[in-house]
């Protein structure tokens, strides 16, 4: 059963990055504005309508779908255009798809967590794709708590390398199963993946780091300082989404630190549950700035944590302890 429903979670990825895709190609990816103010995109909810057709079309339709979108907003009738777009994006991937099945399949991820359910963020790194850079969809399983198969798909991220300001013509998709260790291909062709592996790293090692490009999103000053404390840091790889933890877990970066902004911010599970276990599942270690494991059986937030850091064990052991002696 589980690599079936593998296997659905890395159709329904790959199919929602043809929707994705074909919103990038268009001029149009304006969308609205949320209450946090984060930017929604036609492709936002077209990727969540795919998922969720398609896992529903797998035979896994009963297993619910905890997601970040709605379609509150595209229900009003003064957004018939937006609404008319999402379809047309959702079309592009899976052929006519009616207005009332696409708008259902989007609320249909607005599922409270259980006992076994998939959570999804259908386009992580929002300002990464207007920015047409670096963006994911991130697709997991999480069943007691425990986030038993992950699915990233990186439609910008180039399959080796480091150009990652500038859009790759098949990207990179990556999975991962607890216990099953983690693999990656270009594009579309998992026949030909290969197994994840994170890079050898020792202390005092130059260490090469990757964060979020919006400084919002971590503290960029304490990051240099705690990198600092590690090795001989270069300049890090910035980049949107999780595709920072791919980049780890195939040996392209030592660290990735997500430091906490606010005090009682906490993270969504979506932004992070498929890319932790790629990660973990290539030999990182994943945890948060206190160096607890990220719990992901307290409802739609990381409530227990606050931050992350993911990388090389040593590498990661070293920026705990960096961190608890500033007494933050």
């Amino acid at each position: 059963m589980q690599d079936a429903i593998l296997a659905a979670m890395k159709d329904a990825v790959l199919k929602a990055a043809v929707a994705t895709r074909s919103v990038h190609a268009s001029t149009a990816i304006d969308g609205v504005s949320k209450d946090d103010k984060s930017p929604v995109t036609v492709a936002d909810w077209a990727s969540q309508a795919v998922v969720s057709l398609e896992l529903a079309r797998a035979g896994h339709g009963a297993i619910p779908l905890v997601g970040e979108e709605e379609a509150a907003t595209l229900r009003a009738p003064e957004s018939a255009a937006l609404r008319a777009r999402v379809v047309e994006a959702v079309g592009r991937a899976l052929g006519p798809v009616g207005e009332d099945a696409v708008l259902t399949a989007i609320d249909r991820g607005r599922a409270t967590p259980g006992a076994r359910f998939f959570t999804l963020d259908p386009v992580d790194g929002t300002k990464g794709f207007l920015r047409r850079q670096q963006y994911a969809i991130s697709l997991a399983l999480i069943e007691q708590g425990n986030v038993v198969a992950g699915v990233v798909g990186c439609p910008n991220l180039p399959a080796a390398g480091t150009n990652y300001d500038e859009a790759d013509a098949l990207g990179t998709l990556a999975w991962a199963t607890r216990g099953g260790g983690a693999f990656g291909c270009a594009g579309d062709q998992t026949s030909r993946a290969r197994r994840l592996s994170i890079a050898p790293w020792s202390a005092g090692s130059p260490v090469r780091a990757c964060e979020s490009v919006e400084s919002g999103h971590s503290k960029q000053d304490l990051s240099a300082e705690l990198l600092a404390e590690l090795g001989s840091p270069g300049t890090p790889a910035r980049l949107d989404s999780q595709s920072k933890y791919v980049v780890v877990a195939r040996g392209g970066a030592d660290a990735y630190l997500r430091l906490p902004t606010k005090k009682d911010y906490r993270e969504k599970i979506w932004d992070h549950a498929a890319g932790a276990l790629v990660a973990s599942e290539s030999g990182a270690r994943v945890c948060d700035v206190d160096g607890k494991p990220l719990d992901f059986s307290q409802g739609r937030e990381l409530t227990t944590n606050r931050g992350v850091f993911a990388g090389h064990p040593d590498a990661v052991a070293l920026l705990v302890e960096a961190f608890r002696r500033r007494g933050l």
